[in-house]
C-alpha cells in the first residue's frame, strides 16, 4: 500500500440492543404507513388505515424484531381508532342522526389526535425507541 493512500474505517457496528438505521426506517414506516393507507381510503371511510402496519408486520416480524413490534404496535392503535370510530358512527345512526350533532366534533378530535400520536410514533421509532401508544387495545400480541 502506498503511503499517500488512506484507509477508511468501517462504520461502527450497532450497540447492541439498539435497532439498526434500517429498523428504525422500517419502524417508522409502519407508523407513516397508517396514515398513507388511511388517505388511500379515505372514500372508505380510511378503512386501509391498518393495512399498511399489517403488511410491514407480516413482512418483517421474523427477521427484524424492533419493525416487529413497532408494526404490531401501529396495527393495534389502528385497530383501535377504527373501532372506536365504528362505535360512534353506529351509535350516530341509533340515534336517528341526531348524536351526530355530538359525535361528529369527537369523531374529528379522534381523528387529529390520531395523526398527532401517528407522527409522533414515526419520530420515536426513527429514534430507535420503542413507542406505545396511549388508549390502546392490544389485540395482536
Amino acid at each position: 500500500m502506498d503511503q499517500n493512500e488512506t484507509v477508511a474505517t468501517p462504520p461502527p457496528l450497532p450497540m447492541s440492543g439498539q435497532p439498526s438505521k434500517e429498523e428504525r426506517q422500517w419502524a417508522m414506516f409502519a407508523h407513516l404507513s397508517a396514515l398513507a393507507g388511511g388517505l388511500l381510503t379515505s372514500a372508505l371511510g380510511g378503512w386501509g388505515m391498518f393495512l399498511g402496519p399489517l403488511v410491514i408486520w407480516l413482512m418483517k416480524k421474523d427477521e427484524m424484531p424492533f419493525v416487529a413490534d413497532q408494526a404490531k404496535e401501529a396495527l393495534n392503535f389502528n385497530i383501535t381508532v377504527a373501532a372506536v370510530l365504528l362505535i360512534l358512527t353506529v351509535l350516530g345512526f341509533v340515534t336517528l342522526m341526531i348524536g351526530f350533532i355530538l359525535i361528529l366534533p369527537i369523531m374529528v378530535l379522534i381523528g387529529l389526535a390520531a395523526l398527532v400520536f401517528i407522527i409522533l410514533a414515526a419520530v420515536k421509532a426513527n429514534e430507535g425507541v420503542a413507542y406505545r401508544y396511549p388508549l390502546t387495545i392490544r389485540l395482536i400480541k
